[in-house]
């Protein structure tokens, strides 16, 4: 019987008025402050750095109080210039805050070199798909006298014979010489 005299007692009314008021406040000055210190409705426009070089890119961003975070230089694509930007992440148009990290993938200055892979003695199908899988180029084929018929038995480049382990650019073209199936003959 106490505890509700109490409870409907004006000095507890006006105590729970009082601390509803400075909840009420507090949460206020918090909300403000967060707009202000998150710059909320503040935004900065992406602007389109694919297909500029990574020095103009980066002066770019900057000027738009952009961060710049390179994801990846992705294999080589001869379609854009060494060191280019490919792609960025946020796209371009997008509104962000300011100081947000872009990322942005690299085109890098060359196709790196690869090794060519151990095709003597194979069929000419087993060879072309081992070089394609490498990332090489087919180019032509020879034929000499060899009773392996379609099997590998040399690789050139530009007409100069190369060896299996040799490290070339990964879209250079392969020639391969084959044995057509006929016999050596000796003399």
């Amino acid at each position: 019987m106490r505890l509700l005299r109490f409870i409907f007692s004006r000095v507890f009314l006006i105590q729970l008025i009082l601390a509803v008021l400075v909840v009420l406040v507090v949460c206020l000055l918090l909300l403000k402050w967060l707009n202000f210190s998150t710059n909320h409705n503040q935004f900065v426009q992406v602007p389109k750095v694919t297909n500029m070089l990574y020095d103009q890119a980066k002066q770019k961003l900057m000027q738009a109080t952009l961060n710049i975070e390179i994801l990846d230089t992705a294999n080589f694509n001869p379609k854009y210039p060494p060191f280019a930007v490919i792609d960025q992440t946020p796209i371009a148009g997008k509104n962000v805050k300011e100081g947000r990290r872009i990322y942005l993938t690299i085109n890098p200055s060359g196709h790196r070199k690869v090794s060519v892979p151990n095709i003597i003695q194979y069929t000419q199908r087993t060879a072309e798909a081992a070089l394609r899988a490498v990332g090489f180029k087919v180019g032509t084929t020879e034929y000499e006298d060899n009773i392996g018929k379609n099997m590998v038995l040399k690789l050139k480049q530009n007409d100069k014979e190369i060896q299996p382990g040799d490290m070339l650019l990964k879209t250079s073209v392969i020639d391969l010489v084959l044995g057509n199936g006929k016999e050596k003959l000796t003399q």
